[in-house]
């Protein structure tokens, strides 16, 4: 069992798009009149209008069920894990209305409250996620039902709006911290894929107390995204890639031409020293290698003009004698 979360401003859009459609079926409602898409609507907005300034007056909770614990549901469970959802998230003394929607393989159904309850007070929203996933993990092992094995198999194109942004920093996260060993790289990895960072300082001090990934304009905290992308827990595995001797250059992967190009600039380097007079054996060894100097091509002749001019005189002088 899992829940989203969604606050909005119109309750027409909201009720009418989970209505207006076939496979749809009002299970529960509490302070509105359900026999009606227009009844519904004009019962919650006239209660909102004892706080006006309220702008997003409108709840909107999906729960959904694993596929695997069909046959254990039935329309009544349901109906009764949605009271108790919103019993021990807050979610009470106001006008609700509960739909069931078929056209998923997976079981779930779609809760839309006023957060203006029946005396005109707000109904919170604060650390409202953080809330959600530990009772939807408690009623889910309770009732004995299929528990997901992670964020992994979340089908990531069916993903939008803000879930899209979050799964897109969560797997960014997943690749980059397996591999950066200071906070510099991972900003500047993050920052390639268009994703800042920002930190929360204590009050006062340099000490960093949290930290918020912004995609496209909407930030997370690091434990929205994963309870170990925190800072400490980040932190935590940077020092661990680090004891571990992992490295990392910040550039990315080289591409095919690139090592092609590496590859020939290494050779011409190579021959150029040899050039130089670092021997092929010694360039191999890392050991310098003296090579004979190639002999000049004049001088064999210049040696023969030599001595002949010798034995010339030479003669010479023997006839002198």
């Amino acid at each position: 069992m899992i829940a989203k979360l969604i606050v909005g401003k119109s309750f027409g859009g909201c009720v009418r798009y989970l209505l207006e459609r076939e496979q749809s079926k009002v299970l529960d409602s509490a302070g509105v009149r359900d026999y009606s898409i227009k009844a519904i609507i004009a019962n919650l907005n006239a209660q909102r209008k004892m706080r006006p300034q309220l702008g997003n007056a409108v709840g909107h909770t999906v729960l959904s069920w694993s596929n695997e614990d069909r046959d254990k549901l039935t329309v009544e469970k349901m109906a009764q894990h949605s009271r108790e959802y919103m019993e021990k998230m807050g979610i009470k003394n106001t006008q609700y209305v509960t739909v069931l929607h078929t056209d998923k393989k997976h079981p779930h159904l779609h809760v839309v409250y006023n957060r203006v309850d029946n005396d005109g007070k707000t109904i919170g929203n604060f650390n409202n996620w953080h809330k959600s996933r530990k009772l939807c993990r408690e009623m889910t092992e309770r009732y004995g039902y299929h528990l997901g094995k992670g964020k992994a198999k979340v089908n990531r194109q069916a993903l939008k709006g803000n879930d899209r942004l979050r799964y897109t920093i969560l797997d960014a996260l997943k690749d980059i911290i397996a591999k950066a060993t200071t906070w510099k790289e991972v900003e500047a990895m993050l920052a390639r894929q268009d994703i800042g960072i920002h930190y929360k300082y204590r009050s006062g001090t340099d000490e960093v107390q949290g930290i918020s990934f912004e995609k496209d304009g909407v930030k997370f905290k690091g434990s929205a995204i994963d309870r170990k992308y925190s800072f400490a827990g980040i932190e935590k595995q940077l020092s661990e890639n680090r004891a571990i001797g992992i490295t990392h250059s910040t550039t990315e992967s080289p591409t095919l031409a690139d090592q092609i190009r590496e590859v020939l600039g290494q050779q011409e380097q190579r021959s150029e020293t040899y050039e130089a007079g670092i021997g092929l054996l010694g360039d191999l060894l890392n050991m310098p290698a003296s090579i004979e100097p190639e002999p000049d091509p004049m001088w064999r002749k210049k040696k023969r003009k030599q001595e002949k001019n010798n034995q010339e005189e030479s003669a010479d002088k023997t006839l002198k004698k």
